[in-house]
Formats: C-alpha cells, structure tokens, sequence
C-alpha cells in the first residue's frame, strides 16, 4: 500500500519531526558561518591594507627622485613674457627686452609691381614661375589658361612652405599673397618672373608682377644685455631647461624669476604624510580591541570593520614598523636626521601632524631636507633616507612573498577550509534527511497494513457476532 504524505499512517507529525532533526545537525553550520564572515572581513580589509601600502609606496617614490628637488618655478613681470619648462633649469633671474618679433614673409603677385588684376582674370600666356627657399627650387608651370586662383593652387600643392592664397579688394579686383609658413629669416623665399634662358621653361607671362610686403625676420631680445635671436618667438635653447615666449615688443626689459618650486616639494612631502596617516588609521581600526565589558567580542562594532584584526601578529608589526621608519636616519647629506625637525611630530595612535610653518623653514634648505628623504642607501641597505626606506620597506611588503601577500593566502586558505566544512555539515544534514524520511515512510507503510488488518478482524468480529444472534 503506497503512503502519499509522510506520516499519514502513523499519525505523527513527521515533517516536524525530521526538520527538528535536522536543524540539530545543523547547529555546527552557524559557527562556521559566522566565522567565514570574519574571515572574509579580514581578506577585504587586507585588501584595503595593500591598497594603502601601495599609495604609500608611490608618495614616498616620489620623494626619492631627483625631479623632486630639482623641480623650479617660474614668474614673469610682464604678461608678454611667459617661461616653459623644458628640463632642469638653473634658478635666477633673467632681463628680457624684447627689440622685434619674428615674422614671415609675404610677397603679393598680380599685376605690375603685384598690383591687383580684376577677377579671374587669365594669365594670356604659358610659362613658369620659380620658387626659391633654401637650398630648395620649384619651377611652377603656368597655362594661359590660368587664374590667380588656379596658379594659388599649385602653389600649395608643390610643398615649397609657401601658403597661398587670394586676397580681393572691395572693388572686387584680386592679388595673390604668397606667405612663408613658418617665421625667421631661414624661412625666406624668392619669386622668380624673369626671363630664363633655353632650354629652360619660359619665363612668367608679361601679365604677372609681384611686390614684398613683409620680410622674414627673426625675434630678437636682449638677455641680460645681450644679444639674442630665434626664428620664432619662442626661445627654445636659449636658456638650459626652460623656454621662453615673447609677444610684444618692449621699451624697457622684463623680469623672468626661476626658482625652487617649493610648493610642489611641499605637496609631495604632505602627499606622503596623509598616505602614512591613512595606513596607519586603517591598521590602528583594524587591531583595535572590540570586547565588551564581560571580555566577549561585540559583533555589531566588527560589522564596522572596528577590531578585525585584532589580536593579529602581523598586523600589529607592520604598524610597529611604519612608526619605527618614521624616527629618523642615521645620516644625511645636509645634516637634517629627523622628521620632527622639519615640522613632522607623531601624535597619539601614531599619526603624523605637520607644522607648515617649520616645514616652510625647512624649505630654505633643500639640500638638508633632500637628504632626510633622499639619501641613497649603501650596499648593505644602510644610511638611506626616509623616503629611501619606506620605498625599500613597501616593496618588500608588496612583493610576491611579502608579508601581505602570504597573509592574504594564508586567509583565503581558512575560507576554502571554512566552506569544506560547511559542505561536509550540509551533506550530513541532507543523508540525514533523506534517511528519516525512508525510516518515516516505512514505518507508515507498516503501520497503514496493520491499521487495515485490524479493521478488517474489527468487521469479521462484527460480522461473527450478528451471525449468532
């Protein structure tokens, strides 16, 4: 006899029975949880702390460069005159007198003396107009056919760094203005419209004449009193590591100012103390303890990522550590030793505060203050600065088997072990299950059969007694 609900031939609440059942072996399932929860806290709060320690790492690269106590400013007295850096340049001062911009030449071709010739006038005749720049030589051959706009448009085709274009009057009558298009008197052209002897092309139609309205030039200044030109108002190489723009001419000398950019070095060494700050808030966070007054832990306050660490070694020593590599060096190139006298003091938990007016002090001395951060380190690793040893600290920290890498394992190892174990308890629970429902199921069957042997006795009795009456 099939039974279709579990418990329906013997009465009992079998689904209660089992999910209770059940639910027992499953009590272990819980912890396990709770514990993968943590564990996978601390994974993402490593997570954070390599994040962390590579910004770090990178503000204190920073510091251990040249570039970032070579880097210099600059500042002009007049808005015409405007500095570029092009490398490393020496700080000082420049007098700049700007004498004549530079400039390209033009020449207009038209009629006699490059007067204007009424509109799409044709040229009458063939021949050949010849341009010149450099040591480079086009012939330009011209149909009578022609017009000032079609022989413009060979021009630009022949690639001579000549633009030409056309400019009309407002009477309607045309010129062909021939420009050089880059400035300086290495830039100037010859137009030829004479006569060339044979077998050369024929000369310019009759038709043609041109006149020079602005010769090449190149700017010129006065540097300190001296003499100096360019063939574009930029001075490119005038000056190592800077360039300089002029774009008016001047009656009296303009100031150029190079010196220390301060305020750049300043940026980065407070780039670094907010990067140590950071780190160290997260890792002050992490270990902090989280136990209540009765010594259990507080759940809701870890949920917060407050104390998810604590109690852990390797965090607790890499926070010594970083507090430890901010004490000073050993030596320096500019005899500064110490973060504190520079305006850096380590305050309560371990964060670094900065006293901008003593670091603005130490500023004036770039060669101590380059030295406290800067100082290369010697063969054994020894005697570097700061920056130097933080860079050198980080990276090892970072590194393939660093430390937070092989924690970040060794957790990642307890979660898979963790969730192993929450496996095994589910598919006890599951055989379980299924092996009280079997034992429910047959035990209905059993008691279903009995249930219908007794009512049938029940009516054989019955039917027994009536029979004797």
């Amino acid at each position: 006899m099939a039974i279709s609900s579990a418990g329906i031939g013997s009465g009992l609440d079998v689904a209660k029975i089992v999910e209770q059942t059940v639910a027992a072996e499953k009590v272990p399932l819980k912890k396990l949880e709770y514990k993968a929860e943590g564990i996978q806290t601390q994974i993402s709060t490593y997570g954070e702390i390599k994040s962390l320690t590579s910004k770090l790492g990178d503000s204190a690269s920073k510091l251990t460069r040249d570039s970032a106590w070579n880097g210099v400013s600059i500042s002009s007295s007049n808005p015409t005159l405007s500095g570029t850096m092009t490398g490393i340049a020496a700080t000082g001062t420049y007098n700049i007198q700007v004498m004549h911009l530079a400039q390209a030449q033009t020449t207009a071709l038209g009629g006699a003396g490059g007067a204007a010739l009424p509109k799409d006038q044709t040229m009458g005749a063939a021949g050949t107009i010849k341009l010149t720049m450099g040591t480079e030589s086009k012939d330009i051959a011209i149909e009578s056919s022609d017009t000032l706009t079609k022989i413009a448009t060979k021009i630009n085709e022949a690639g001579m760094g000549i633009q030409a274009s056309i400019v009309t009057n407002v009477d309607g009558q045309e010129r062909l203005m021939l420009r050089s298009k880059e400035t300086g008197t290495d830039k100037a052209f010859t137009v030829d419209l004479s006569a060339a002897p044979a077998p050369a092309p024929a000369p310019a139609p009759a038709v043609l004449g041109q006149n020079t309205t602005q010769t090449a030039q190149n700017a010129k200044v006065k540097l300190n009193g001296m003499d100096v030109e360019s063939s574009s108002n930029t001075f490119a190489n005038t000056i190592p590591g800077m360039s300089f723009t002029v774009s008016e001419v001047t009656s009296t000398a303009a100031t150029l100012n190079v010196k220390a950019d301060t305020e750049a070095m300043k940026k980065n060494i407070q780039e670094f103390v907010d990067a140590y700050n950071e780190l160290n808030d997260l890792l002050t966070k992490s270990t902090k303890s989280v136990r209540t007054a009765d010594g259990k832990l507080d759940p809701s306050v870890q949920k917060e990522g407050v104390g998810t660490l604590q109690g852990d070694s390797a965090t607790v020593s890499l926070q010594n550590s970083l507090r430890m590599l901010t004490q000073g060096i050993s030596g320096s190139t500019g005899g500064l030793t110490r973060l504190a006298e520079i305006g850096i003091q380590m305050q309560e938990g371990g964060k670094l505060s900065t006293d901008t007016t003593k670091l603005d002090k130490a500023l004036t001395n770039l060669e101590g203050l380059k030295g406290l951060f800067a100082n290369k380190a010697d063969a054994l690793g020894q005697g570097g600065g700061i920056a130097v040893n933080f860079k050198n600290f980080t990276d090892k920290l970072l590194a393939f088997d660093g430390t937070l890498n092989t924690k970040s394992d060794s957790l990642e190892s307890k979660l898979k072990s963790n969730t192993a174990e929450q496996d095994k308890v589910n598919k006890r629970a599951d055989t379980l299950e299924k092996r009280l429902y079997a034992q429910y199921s047959a035990l209905d069957t059993k008691m279903a059969s009995l249930n219908a042997l007794n009512a049938y006795v029940s009516q054989m009795v019955t039917t027994w007694n009536k029979a004797k009456s």
